[in-house]
């Protein structure tokens, strides 16, 4: 069912949503940016329409709702451990088709990936509805099309954001339940980029062999890389943590339990017991990086781990380009050069 209310009215709904849910939006933070005198745009809790930030892409994804920065699996003393608490509210989240397909990459990880499911995941994204922002047109360094992931109909409800109001088409029948007096009804389907700047060609994972893994392709990269990590921490479907014992310092008999993102390109990473550590150039990471998201996750699940969001490309400080890496290590493949 479509709906046109103005931005107050919207608001109106938003307070009346804010009873029984946490509402997630991407927002502007002023003077938080990369550089000076520059803004951040990433996640947080909204109240009105008016912070909703939908005219650029967020530099950071949506991920960390669902799966915190640093979480706090459990409390521990001399004798016994107390695992933590989540707010009993739900989640309501406005987000991109793009990540909604990612978040569908992270229930996969995390719940799909084996006999056990990750309950610290599992507690926060049973409670997520997705309200999508409708996305005509392709961002920079977008390459979602290629990846497959600039549609998707797995919403509770999808937006359109005009001068002064907000098309909805709602879906879920909870949120229906908001727009019962609502008289100003509106056929409205949202829409789709098409098309991005940028067109990537997957290679095909039937050519790929270990020769690739020898390519001087890699060495080039270990030349650029510094190593930062930024790439994999906006990333919407890196998923990779470690986990740290904190003791408190008025006891240190006590403490917590919490688990932190870490990255595949960030030194320590691959670090083990007995001081044995593997990828420790940075070359060897990019490559592992790669294949991670165009290969071996889509040789076990049957799609791509990477949503072609186009943030790594954003955020690198070195100006590598993911999407440049991968069109690269196709024509590499269609040459056939790799086995030299």
């Amino acid at each position: 069912m479509g709906y046109r209310l103005q931005n107050n009215d919207f608001n109106e709904l938003l307070k009346e949503l804010s009873k029984e849910y946490k509402l997630y939006a991407p927002k502007r933070f002023e003077k938080r940016g990369r550089f000076s005198d520059t803004d951040s745009v990433r996640y947080g809790e909204i109240q009105r329409v008016e912070e909703i930030d939908y005219t650029v892409k967020s530099h950071f994804s949506p991920k960390e709702i669902v799966y915190p920065i640093t979480q706090t699996l459990f409390y521990f003393t001399e004798e016994e451990y107390r695992e933590s608490q989540v707010h009993d509210k739900k989640i309501l989240v406005f987000l991109r088709p793009c990540d909604i397909n990612g978040m569908r990459r992270l229930d996969t990880i995390f719940l799909e990936n084996g006999p056990y499911k990750d309950v610290y995941f599992e507690r926060l994204r049973e409670k997520v509805k997705f309200v999508m922002m409708e996305c005509k047109e392709s961002f920079e360094n977008c390459f979602c099309v290629s990846m497959g992931s600039n549609f998707t109909d797995h919403y509770s409800m999808a937006v359109r954001f005009e001068e002064g109001s907000v098309l909805c088409d709602v879906k879920d029948k909870d949120l229906q339940s908001q727009f019962v007096d609502n008289k100003k009804e509106s056929n409205f389907t949202p829409e789709y980029v098409q098309e991005n700047n940028i067109k990537v060609e997957v290679p095909d994972a039937e050519k790929i062999t270990p020769a690739l893994f020898e390519h001087d392709l890699w060495k080039d990269y270990a030349k650029r890389c510094i190593g930062c990590g930024r790439c994999n921490m906006v990333c919407m479907t890196c998923s990779c943590f470690t986990t740290q014992d904190i003791a408190y310092e008025d006891n240190p008999k006590a403490g917590e339990r919490r688990r932190v993102w870490a990255g595949c390109h960030v030194d320590k990473f691959t670090d083990m017991a007995g001081g044995h550590s593997f990828r420790k150039d940075y070359g060897s990471r990019m490559r592992f990086k790669t294949m991670h998201k165009i290969y071996d996750y889509n040789k076990r699940f049957g799609e791509h781990m990477c949503v072609g969001c186009g943030r790594c490309d954003d955020i690198c400080p070195e100006y590598i380009s993911f999407s440049t890496c991968i069109k690269k290590v196709n024509q590499i493949l269609k040459e056939g050069n790799h086995e030299e």
